[in-house]
């Protein structure tokens, strides 16, 4: 079994930063937004972080519940949330702003909300 306190604080910090990448997206209308500023590129990179701290709370969560706990979200395409985390990491100069632009308009949300849901089914 795994650490339920352990677990609760990891899902906090990742609601934390999906919240932080939805705020910093607030603005950005086109992945060019990204792109053609200081301020942009300034919203990339720190959106980026983000994402990179939310795929590595994933893997760790996966990790210590021996895959168990994620299996029960099929909704969600995990292996790709973790992967986002490897892409950014490992391949931070050819970041591609569309890409990022479209997980931040089509994908956040539904993960916020299993993130909330993950978070009120450990309560119970």
């Amino acid at each position: 079994m795994y650490d339920q306190e352990l677990l609760g604080e990891k899902l906090h910090q990742i609601s934390d930063a999906l919240a932080k990448i939805a705020r910093r997206f607030e603005t950005i209308q086109s992945a060019d937004d990204f792109l053609d500023s200081e301020h942009g590129q300034d919203m990339l990179d720190s959106i980026c972080m983000m994402l990179i701290a939310v795929g590595e709370n994933f893997k760790s969560i996966d990790r210590h519940t021996d895959g168990k706990l994620l299996a029960q979200y099929p909704d969600i395409n995990w292996k790709g949330v973790k992967g986002v985390r490897d892409v950014i990491s490992h391949q931070y100069f050819n970041i591609d702003a569309e890409e990022i632009f479209y997980i931040c308009s089509h994908d956040l949300d539904q993960l916020r909300e299993t993130v909330n849901t993950m978070i009120e089914d450990l309560r119970r």
